[in-house]
């Protein structure tokens, strides 16, 4: 499959970061290769203040990376339906990052799915943190079409799976919070054992 309705706009895109300073290209690059160390670095974060919260929020941050785990499946196996090519293959642009082999498809964007799901999964584990995810997983996508290997559409569908996926998979996350009980209890009477025996 090739899509080219928004060809116009990535070209404006790629020919906008070609003629920006190389630098600013290269940090850039360097978030959209390896900006979703971020969210890893925010779940650990939720997690580590949910230790002593209620047992559903602690529930919901450990299932944020099962959430994206789920939704990168899901992408994956819409990615391979479309067989969509890169458009730095099919338009032959410069761009800034060097372009994906044929086969590696675009449709939709993992990168994006991925940080899509987390920041939703990240909102409903803690509000605070979701809302500092949301702006960095927009950022992310757009990164995607900057450095050329992604359509727009292939971001903004990504955003849409990922939320349409993720959300709903965060919010049973929280039906957990049983097993979280159980958990707590069973580590509190090893405690108190092993405090007993001394």
């Amino acid at each position: 499959m090739t899509s080219k309705f928004d060809a116009g706009l990535y070209r404006w895109v790629t020919d906008l970061a070609h003629r920006t300073p190389q630098p600013l290209d290269d940090v850039i690059r360097f978030f959209s290769d390896y900006g979703l160390g971020v969210f890893a670095v925010m779940m650990l974060a939720v997690w580590w203040r949910a230790r002593s919260a209620d047992a559903a929020r602690m529930a919901a941050a450990l299932c944020v990376p099962l959430v994206v785990v789920a939704v990168f499946l899901v992408n994956d196996l819409v990615k391979s339906a479309f067989a969509e090519q890169r458009p730095c293959q099919t338009l032959h642009t410069v761009t800034v990052e060097t372009c994906p082999g044929l086969g590696d498809y675009a449709f939709p964007s993992n990168h994006t799915a991925i940080a899509a799901a987390c920041a939703v999964a990240l909102l409903l584990a803690s509000r605070r943190t979701g809302l500092y995810a949301i702006p960095v997983a927009l950022l992310m996508g757009a990164s995607r079409v900057w450095i050329g290997v992604h359509y727009p559409h292939d971001v903004l569908a990504a955003l849409v799976l990922g939320t349409l996926v993720g959300w709903p998979l965060a919010l049973a996350s929280r039906r957990a919070a049983p097993v979280v009980v159980r958990l707590r209890e069973t580590r509190l009477k090893a405690l108190v054992s092993s405090a007993t025996a001394v």
